[in-house]
């Protein structure tokens, strides 16, 4: 999560074009590329970072050309970056995220509830929705198939004993401010057993604005809070909405400002448009474009290859947003001008949250991103950082954890709808 700033304009706006030019600029390779914390090591000046003037993204995951125009920055203002090895040398110092103390109205810091998410796809172009042999929705408008992917990644996330989702299971609400560790008792972070998708919402009611606003995604979260019948803060509390723009649109200019995600809730005041007004109590959200449209910046065959490979950046990039909004469930506002640090947990020195610090960090590599193996399938993701560095890897960034403070849950039952006017 990177906190007031990052983000540079590109030339040729909106444009496949514009990923491409970069990509051969950066000499993108992905063997050589690093963990965004290498490239937001300068904090909140570096101007190309996709929270530059917008720190309503939280945890935003930089394109990959983009990561790397950052770590040139940060190389030139600040010396040598970290590098890829840096999450190594960050836990041999000790633990590295710390608790922002929950929002002071609510006291909402993590998801201490096994996690839900509610998968929203967003606006009429993505066509008349139809359901495939596995119970997933899937749109003519669809043609990388993003969306049975995703159903059936959030479907199989908490299930066939896979640990990565245990790496979130550490870090806990009730804590005081600036603790970097849970006491045995702590309201810890919850694990999504027999799967963590809850609700599947094709909205073709209306059409998804092309640029869609922070306030535009928050607006539709809360519309998908009430459409399930989450309709007060108990039934949000560990709820978490995606939503999911469709092909060839542009959600808070994502192509330009070179980003893949970000997640935030609707009370956030820094929102482009301002916060979204809820009666479901606060609601977390990500913002979650066509990411096939961003080919190779946003993560495409970043672990495998071929068409094994070609839809590998949506599970990394929608499984970043999940961890940090498990981690980091109401990341902050602004009190005026003034950016308010996150309420759950964070990276204190280089504003970060759990998922950014790994970022980008190759397969093969300590730490590295890899595929997962849930019983709906195999799916890429990358690791997450732990607080007690070196349970799993050396690095900090791990792929998998013993579960803290874990009640099993019951299986959560998928409600799959759709709305057409």
């Amino acid at each position: 999560m990177n906190i007031p700033g990052l983000g540079m304009r590109w030339a040729g706006r909106g444009t496949m074009a514009a990923f491409a030019l970069l990509l051969a600029a950066a000499g993108m390779q992905t063997g050589a590329t690093a963990a965004v914390r290498s490239t937001a090591a300068a904090g909140p000046s570096d101007p190309y970072s996709p929270t530059y003037h917008h720190p309503y993204r939280r945890g935003v995951v930089p394109s990959r050309p983009v990561a790397a125009k950052m770590r040139g920055w940060a190389a030139q203002h600040h010396g040598t970056p970290l590098t890829g090895a840096a999450p190594r040398a960050a836990a041999a110092s000790g633990p590295h995220l710390t608790y922002g103390g929950g929002n002071p109205s609510t006291g909402v810091g993590v998801t201490t509830g096994p996690p839900k998410v509610y998968l929203v796809f967003y606006g009429s172009q993505w066509g008349a929705d139809s359901t495939n042999g596995n119970g997933d929705l899937t749109f003519p408008n669809d043609p990388a198939g993003e969306a049975p992917y995703l159903q059936e990644f959030f479907k199989g996330v908490g299930t066939g004993g896979e640990r990565w989702s245990g790496v979130m299971t550490q870090y806990c609400d009730g804590v005081s401010k600036g603790a970097s560790s849970c006491p045995s008792g702590s309201a810890f972070a919850g694990y999504p057993t027999g799967g963590a998708l809850a609700g599947v919402w094709a909205d073709g009611s209306i059409a998804s604005p092309y640029r869609a606003s922070g306030f535009d995604l928050a607006s539709e979260a809360d519309q998908a809070a009430q459409h399930f019948g989450n309709t007060d803060a108990a039934a949000n509390r560990d709820a978490q909405y995606i939503i999911v723009s469709p092909p060839g649109t542009d959600p808070d200019s994502w192509l330009e400002q070179g980003f893949c995600a970000w997640h935030d809730w609707n009370g956030d005041a820094s929102l482009e448009g301002g916060p979204a007004p809820s009666s479901a109590g606060d609601i977390a959200f990500t913002n979650l474009p066509y990411q096939p449209d961003a080919g190779i910046g946003c993560g495409q065959d970043f672990v495998n290859t071929g068409s094994k490979g070609a839809l590998d950046g949506v599970s990394i990039v929608a499984g970043h947003e999940y961890a940090e909004t498990i981690t980091d469930q109401e990341p902050g506002t602004v009190n005026g001008t003034t950016p308010v640090l996150p309420y759950g947990w964070f990276d204190a020195n280089f504003f970060l949250e759990n998922a950014d610090i790994c970022a980008w960090l190759p397969p093969g590599a300590d730490g590295g991103s890899m595929d997962l193996a849930t019983a709906t399938g195999t799916f890429a993701v990358q690791t997450t950082w732990a607080n007690d560095a070196g349970v799993e890897t050396p690095s900090g960034c791990e792929a998998g954890h013993k579960l803290d403070g874990v009640t099993p849950a019951n299986t959560v039952t998928v409600s799959l709808t759709s709305s057409r006017n």
